[in-house]
């Protein structure tokens, strides 16, 4: 029987099949006009939920998974890199797909596609609802109906993010696999400071006042960075005794603004890619404060505002591959308007990148993620 075993590697999930999914924290863009690939301000922490069965609310439990921490209206991407063969990776928010807008589905589909591919589809930044364009994936409570979630389907159940994979099947793995030893090239090193790359220590120090300096007292001031966890460990508990599960504040995604970013189209026939999926995981979106009190770390500090990393001449990304053929978006997520029409105007002042910013990019160890009912 082929394990279906998802694990945590750092802060990576490990779906079976050599999946590889991190989840990047990054600048929330503006929601008008249409702009260049934010860059990453590191990964978002990941721990199992089994670890904290005592702590979250018991449809956390039964849904089994991970979670992570995040601000309102704080900005996400998911980063594949690292992912080592084929794979159709299905990607939900509240259980709507990111690619085509329809209901999650446990198989692989087109007319419209279902899934991107991997390893071309390096990074997803938000949902495909336009011609060569996504819009930023952004926290937002549920209850509001400002999640893709509540827009599409008209009711907020899930919430969180939702992860399924399809490796190809037994014949067209071993033929891939014959053909990369054939091939016998070791894949190229990352380039340093690429898309996703840690910002430069000196702009987060606090004599630079950008990201992780202190704050004054108050809503969305600098906590202190509790230490990494070897991969795959579990955090010690907080010394408090555990309190009884209760009701947490329940996280989902909406969107926000506009960015050049093609979800591209499959190029294989469906029937390439397994039937059944290789491994999926529920991913659970923690407010900061329930994030400590569950797990008794201090949630990363609220992201640097945009005009500061604009300023500091940090760079923006373009990616674009001429090979590659983009999906054209769907009618339901085409509709999806950003938080900002269901939360109020976004004041954050904006700095556009000069020219000289964007860059252009290219012409498992841990206890099993346990999995549950959803």
């Amino acid at each position: 029987m082929a394990d279906t075993t998802v694990r945590i590697d750092g802060n990576t999930l490990r779906l079976p099949g050599g999946v590889a999914v991190r989840f990047i924290r990054t600048l929330r863009l503006p929601e008008t006009g249409t702009h260049p690939l934010p860059p990453g301000l590191g990964e978002f922490p990941v721990r199992r939920v089994a670890d904290y069965a005592d702590r979250v609310p018991e449809a956390w439990r039964a849904r089994g998974g991970v979670m992570l921490p995040v601000y309102l209206r704080e900005a996400m991407w998911l980063s594949f890199a690292g992912t080592s063969e084929p794979a159709a990776l299905q990607v939900g928010v509240g259980k709507v797909c990111a690619v085509s807008g329809r209901p999650w589905s446990d198989r692989p589909a087109r007319g419209p596609q279902n899934y991107v591919v991997l390893p071309r589809q390096p990074w997803l930044d938000g949902i495909n609802s336009g011609t060569g364009t996504v819009r930023q994936f952004v926290a937002v409570p549920l209850g509001l109906g400002a999640t893709v979630e509540g827009q599409v389907t008209g009711e907020e159940v899930w919430g969180g993010v939702q992860l399924q994979s399809f490796p190809l099947n037994d014949r067209e793995l071993a033929r891939w696999r014959e053909e990369e030893r054939r091939r016998q090239v070791p894949p190229a090193p990352a380039p340093p400071g690429g898309y996703g790359a840690a910002m430069p220590a000196a702009f987060g120090s606090p004599a630079a006042g950008g990201y992780g300096a202190p704050a004054a007292p108050g809503y969305g001031a600098a906590m202190p960075m509790a230490a990494p966890a070897a991969p795959g460990a579990v955090p010690a508990p907080a010394a408090a005794p555990a309190s009884a599960p209760r009701a947490a504040a329940a996280m989902g995604l909406g969107v926000g603004g506009s960015m050049r970013q093609e979800v591209y189209q499959d190029d294989r026939p469906l029937s390439d890619w397994s039937e059944q999926p290789a491994g999926r995981v529920f991913v659970h979106l923690v407010t900061p404060p329930e994030w400590r009190r569950i797990t008794g770390e201090a949630a990363p500090p609220s992201p640097v505002d945009r005009a500061a990393y604009t300023s500091a001449g940090l760079p923006w990304f373009d990616y674009y591959d001429e090979e590659a053929e983009d999906l054209a978006p769907t009618d339901a997520l085409q509709s999806v308007k950003p938080v900002g029409d269901w939360l109020g105007d976004d004041h954050e002042p904006w700095q556009p990148p000069t020219p000289g910013q964007t860059q252009q990019l290219k012409d498992a160890p841990g206890k099993p993620v346990e999995d549950g009912d959803w």
